[in-house]
């Protein structure tokens, strides 16, 4: 299968998607961003080749002049947490199936669909349930579209809100009380993610199926925040909350600004975020672990560039 020389991506200026954009152009492919905050996509701009397109995939017009001229569409576009004016439903579950018809109606048939370890529509969680809702949606309007799902795990990376937040948070707290505390994850390094993206619109095996992408290391939540706290030289005391505090302390932090935890995360734990399998050979790659790609960047940060992160992994 000869790869695609035009590659539309949704969600192209988000932490995963500047990733997978500088992914695809290093293969020489010309990417087309749609975006809608055009100051937000600046970052994209040092990408050789790249389009960028105002205007967003919720609205069929937008999505048609986005998808004119372009052989394959990556969609990357997903939240953590809901609002009334972007509800889990819409983003999940409305936009794939979305765009499943423009695709068809452009006569692009190349679709790759990054959703969400342990998607189910019968899943513990809002998020994890309207993540097996799009994905039905691609399987029932996707009829003569080339698909391929890939289901990650928690993603790191420099810029992510995972590994970020909590460095942000073990700092000025000596005492860590934490939700989920024994929660098991397996995290993929976003560039591991993109390389991902990128395989399998160059390998016709892909087509048709579905792949969860998880790291080499699995870890408990605690362990985690230990980790992230040893890379800034601190030691810090985690205190495993019971199920009642867990949800009271989430009930508090949704209603926060920029929410760093809700009801609905909490109930996604219940789902840890681990693969059942090992990591696809048909990638033709083996992902980093952790521990050899986050001190890079994370020890050498300063307090300031700490809190800097943590104020944009949680939106102030």
């Amino acid at each position: 299968m000869t790869g695609p020389a035009r590659v539309l991506v949704l969600g192209a200026s988000g932490f995963v998607g500047r990733s997978v954009c500088a992914c695809l152009a290093q293969r020489g492919i010309t990417v087309r961003a749609l975006t809608r905050d055009t100051l937000k996509a600046r970052p994209l701009q040092v990408i050789p080749s790249i389009e960028i397109v105002a205007g967003t995939p919720h609205d069929d017009t937008d999505l048609a002049r986005a998808l004119d001229g372009a052989d394959a569409v990556v969609n990357l576009v997903g939240i953590l947490h809901q609002s009334r004016r972007e509800p889990f439903e819409k983003v999940h579950a409305q936009l794939p199936a979305r765009l499943a018809r423009a695709c068809h109606r452009a006569g692009v048939r190349r679709l790759v669909h990054v959703s969400a370890l342990h998607a189910d529509s019968g899943g513990p969680s809002e998020y994890l349930r309207s993540r097996g809702r799009g994905e039905e949606a691609l399987r029932a309007g996707g009829a003569g579209l080339a698909v391929t799902v890939l289901r990650p795990s928690v993603i790191f990376g420099r810029d992510d809100s995972f590994l970020n937040l909590f460095a942000g948070l073990v700092w000025p707290l000596p005492v860590v009380p934490l939700a989920g505390a024994g929660v098991r994850f397996q995290p993929v390094w976003v560039e591991d993610v993109a390389q991902s993206v990128a395989r399998c619109l160059e390998e016709a095996r892909t087509v048709g199926e579905s792949y969860d992408l998880c790291g080499p290391g699995v870890y408990t939540l605690e362990e985690i925040v230990q980790f992230v706290a040893g890379l800034q030289g601190l030691k810090r005391l985690v205190v495993a909350l019971p199920d009642w505090a867990a949800y009271a302390q989430a009930f508090v932090l949704e209603h926060l600004p920029g929410p760093v935890m809700t009801r609905d995360n909490l109930a996604s734990m219940k789902a840890e975020s681990v693969c059942g399998c090992p990591f696809p050979a048909v990638l033709g790659f083996a992902p980093s672990a952790m521990e050899s790609i986050v001190p890079e960047y994370m020890a050498a940060a300063g307090l300031r560039g700490r809190y800097a992160q943590y104020r944009r992994s949680t939106g102030r």
